[in-house]
Parts: C-alpha cells; sequence; structure tokens
C-alpha cells in the first residue's frame, strides 16, 4: 500500500481490534474517525478489520469496484465512493471473487445485494442501502487515491475497523498510539464495570454530580406521585 505511514493490517491482531470495536476505538483515537450512521452492516454480525483500498465509482456504474478487486490484496478493504446511490454495486459472485483473493470486507456509500448469500459466505460488507437495482459497466472509476465518504476523507493503508456500532476509519500513520490508548480505555471500563455491578451509581463514579441536581417535580398537598 502507497498511504503515508500505511503498515500491513497482519502486524495487528486483527482478533483485538474487532474485540476493541469500533466505538472504543474512535473514543480512545480523540479523532472525528467516524463515518456516518447510515453505514450499516448488510448482515447482523458482519465485522471487518483490515486496510483501506479506496475506489471511487460512477453512481450506478460498478466497473470500479471491478478493477477494485483486482488491485486489492489479503487483509484490504475495499472503501467505495458510489455517491449514496441506491444500486445493487456488489453482490455474491463478487464477494466470491474477493474471497479468493483474501479480501477483508466492503464499505461503500451506495448499495449491496445478496445479503443472504453475502451472509452465508461470511463476507463483511457495509453499505448505506440494500438495493436490487443493477448498475452499468462504462466508468473504470479510481483506486487507491483518497476519497471522501459524507465528509470523512479515507487515504490507502488506513486501518478500518467496522462492526455492529459503526465504522471507524483510523489514520495508518496514528494507528500505534490509537491501539495504545484503546487498550488503556477498555482496561478503565472494565474496572469501572466492577463499581456498577457492586451497585456504585454512575453519577458518582463520573462524578457527575458536581454538574448539578435536576429540577424534580414537587409532591402536592394530598401527597400523590
Amino acid at each position: 500500500m502507497s498511504g503515508a505511514g500505511a503498515r500491513e493490517v497482519a502486524e495487528y491482531d486483527v482478533a483485538e481490534l474487532l474485540r476493541l470495536g469500533s466505538a472504543t476505538l474512535y473514543e480512545a483515537s480523540g479523532l472525528d474517525c467516524f463515518l456516518d450512521a447510515a453505514f450499516r452492516p448488510a448482515w447482523d454480525g458482519a465485522a471487518i478489520a483490515g486496510r483501506a483500498v479506496p475506489v471511487s465509482a460512477q453512481a450506478g456504474d460498478n466497473l470500479a469496484l471491478h478493477h477494485g478487486l483486482e488491485a486489492a490484496g489479503p487483509g484490504d478493504v475495499l472503501v467505495v465512493d458510489g455517491g449514496g446511490a441506491p444500486f445493487g454495486y456488489w453482490g455474491e459472485v463478487m464477494a466470491v471473487a474477493a474471497q479468493a483473493r483474501g479480501i477483508a470486507g466492503l464499505v461503500i456509500d451506495g448499495g449491496v445485494r445478496d445479503t443472504a448469500q453475502l451472509q452465508e459466505l461470511g463476507f463483511a460488507a457495509f453499505s448505506t442501502s440494500i438495493s436490487i437495482r443493477g448498475t452499468i459497466k462504462q466508468w473504470p472509476g479510481t483506486i487507491g487515491i483518497p476519497i471522501t465518504l459524507r465528509g470523512r476523507v479515507v487515504h490507502e493503508g488506513d486501518l478500518v475497523v467496522a462492526d455492529r456500532d459503526g465504522v471507524a476509519i483510523l489514520p495508518s500513520g496514528d494507528v500505534d498510539r490509537i491501539l495504545d490508548a484503546a487498550r488503556a480505555r477498555a482496561a478503565k471500563e472494565d474496572a469501572y464495570l466492577a463499581r456498577l455491578r457492586a451497585g456504585e451509581l454512575t453519577l458518582d463514579l463520573y462524578d457527575f454530580r458536581r454538574l448539578g441536581d435536576p429540577i424534580r417535580r414537587a409532591a402536592d398537598t394530598n401527597g400523590a406521585r
């Protein structure tokens, strides 16, 4: 991968990345590195961790995704700007081709189809719509050039972590720092959970009482509640 500071995702523990999850990694990053909430898993339980290969496609045209299959390799995630158009850019056939190349998954601002088959294959896809509407094959698109997905820039080699909570795009040169911060955050939350299970209130755990008390409805003179 040619992205600045890019590293092989194999150097990271994919299971650990997925265990930490998109939310913890995003919060630990201190960055606005989340994708819009419109990006949702095509099937329940889908999860990805891998390097981003950005692809730009024309609305309703999936030729660029076919070129993306050639450009991507083991551990990569195709991250596609399809303009948010509700077309079926990706389905079972392309997922089988992707898995044969070791491609980890797909994130697309656009539609996918064959969701039952994607689940059977275990191919993780995240999209902004599910659509059976067909595509044309005319514009070859761009591969490896940074794209912007609803305000979020994605570079080649960035680390993608996606699960049912959302999609985090971690800048390639900042992954080590984010991982260290996420591990510390997870350990801290484990300690908090133990205190909560013992009956402590979140108001006290997080010192929220200092922020003031709520206005409460006064009981009427008859003692009604």
